[in-house]
């Protein structure tokens, strides 16, 4: 039996344990409500072209002879996705003619995204790669990352304004279990689709038949309608070039780097789960230099583990109902720290394979559980105003914790062994921990989902001034430094040029005062 088919086993049967759970436990109940299951629909979307992209592709590009210093170029096909904040203005705030009148704007961009991403991966599919004939299959993979990630910022702005306060949760963990499906789909079902040892159809009809998965979505946005998304356009319909161009790019960071403890937010953001993130990056490492077997380490971490993984993110929305979203985070990121020493006890111990299997699904429940609570906070953290927008950049500053600040994973690893590494790993996650605790006694991390009110009528109109805007320049100036830090493999001076940059700018969007008010 290949690891994919039990893995698909795996994932039904805790779908079924869910289902079950829901009919007899009072806090799982909501993952039975539309909303949440739409979230599903919406996931399986979201999640097939990403892996459809990287992994297929690569095992695609490798099965045709393409060399592995060409296949490199599958690294820039990430780029979009962590840039995605750059045009998610656009996405929350420009109508589309005819189908946001039909359909309203998340529904509209969603259903023109999915359109060209099902027309990009039919392209993909059928542009034959071959050694020193790649220009065309390239131009069109970077095609489909780009719509991809543009139908992400849709869909996780869509996510968040279909969801009630007490399903949002649950909501968050059934779209990432309906991202892993679309995993699934893109990965193993496409290549059996394809493979002579599988149907036999070849890659151009396998590509095109897994590009039908933007169908879970489209019936998803027919069921639940169009969202509780701020329709402004009667107010911005009077709006000159410059006040619409302040309302649609500068205004969604304006609000959110504006508010009380925005600072500290993006800070404990940045680092919650460092520890964690440094710790994923060199377990591959830790288990090959301690002798283990690669079966040994399939079946512990792609099956023992993947279970757990599905099964922590499945308890964390009823984590956050028994314990509130300050609790939920605290605990839930202690976890993901003292889950750690489990892999110090292991460094200790040697090749002892039951030990592997402990750590890792000791980890990866606390993982699945941080996973669901931190998505969760971070949904909450968006304004309805500009839902698009600013989840698009609270992902992105995650993103940064979870790449640029793991990147001297490595370097400590051989200084201090592994015993000493997984050390480190434990006390990297108590800034976070100090962090939180500092929002959490200003008041500014409450118990419930949402942690700002909606911004439900009027535009936000006061004057920004010229230091702050700087400010706003300079803070997008170096996130995207950062972000391209390692897939562009900058050197370290501009990756550090890049975080001061960043730390200006925030200091100016912090300090920056307004101009004197001007009437609109």
């Amino acid at each position: 039996m290949s690891v994919d088919l039990i893995r698909f086993i795996i994932f039904a049967a805790v779908i079924g344990g869910v289902i079950i759970a829901a009919l007899t436990i009072k806090s799982f109940r909501p993952y039975l409500r539309k909303a949440p299951l739409v979230a599903f629909l919406l996931g399986i979307s979201s999640g097939f072209p990403l892996t459809l992209l990287i992994a297929t592709m690569t095992f695609w590009l490798a099965r045709v002879g393409i060399d592995t210093a060409t296949i490199g170029f599958a690294v820039a096909l990430g780029i979009p996705y962590t840039l995605k904040f750059l045009w998610a203005p656009l996405i929350d705030k420009l109508p589309l003619p005819f189908l946001t009148k039909t359909f309203g704007q998340r529904r509209g961009w969603l259903f023109l995204v999915q359109g060209l991403l099902f027309v990009s991966i039919w392209q993909l599919g059928a542009s034959n790669p071959q050694p020193g004939n790649m220009g065309v299959f390239a131009v069109w993979a970077l095609i489909t990352a780009f719509l991809s990630a543009t139908q992400d910022i849709v869909i996780d702005a869509y996510r968040i304004e279909i969801l009630d306060e007490e399903e949002f949760a649950h909501g968050t963990a059934t779209n990432q279990f309906g991202y892993r499906t679309g995993n699934l789909i893109a990965g193993a079902g496409t290549i059996y689709f394809a493979s002579n040892e599988g149907l036999g159809l070849g890659w151009a009809t396998a590509y095109g038949l897994t590009a039908f998965c933007i169908i879970p979505a489209i019936v998803g946005a027919f069921i639940i309608g169009p969202g509780k998304f701020v329709d402004r356009y009667a107010e911005a319909s009077g709006l000159k070039p410059r006040e619409w161009l302040r309302e649609t790019v500068v205004n969604p960071f304006r609000e959110f780097l504006t508010r009380h403890g925005a600072f500290i937010i993006l800070g404990f953001v940045l680092v919650y789960k460092v520890g964690d993130a440094m710790g994923q990056a060199m377990l591959g490492p830790m288990i090959v230099d301690l002798g283990f077997s690669d079966t040994d380490y399939i079946t512990a971490n792609k099956i023992w583990g993947y279970a757990a993984l599905i099964v922590g993110s499945a308890i964390g929305a009823p984590f956050i109902l028994w314990l509130g979203m300050g609790r939920a985070l605290l605990i839930s990121g202690l976890l993901m720290m003292l889950s750690n020493t489990m892999f110090m006890i292991l460094a200790a111990m040697g090749d002892n394979y039951w030990m592997m299997v402990a750590a890792i699904c000791t980890e990866n429940v606390t993982s699945g559980i941080g996973l669901t609570v931190f998505t969760t906070y971070l949904s909450g953290l968006s304004s309805i105003a500009y839902t698009a927008t600013q989840f698009a950049l609270l992902s992105s500053f995650a993103g940064v914790g979870r790449t640029f600040m793991a990147g001297p994973a490595g370097i400590i690893a051989e200084k201090f062994g592994w015993f000493g590494f997984w050390g480190f790993t434990v006390a990297a996650a108590i800034p976070g921990m100090i962090l939180l605790w500092v929002l959490w006694s200003k008041g500014y991390v409450v118990q419930g989902i949402r942690q700002t009110d909606a911004v439900e009528h009027e535009a936000p109109k006061e004057p920004v001034g010229p230091f702050r805007i700087l400010g706003f320049v300079l803070v997008i100036a170096g996130l995207i430094g950062l972000l391209l830090s390692q897939p562009l493999e900058l050197s370290a001076n501009l990756t550090w040029a890049a975080a001061g940059v960043l730390l200006l700018g925030g200091l100016l969007a912090w300090k920056g005062q307004p101009a004197a008010p001007t009437k609109i």
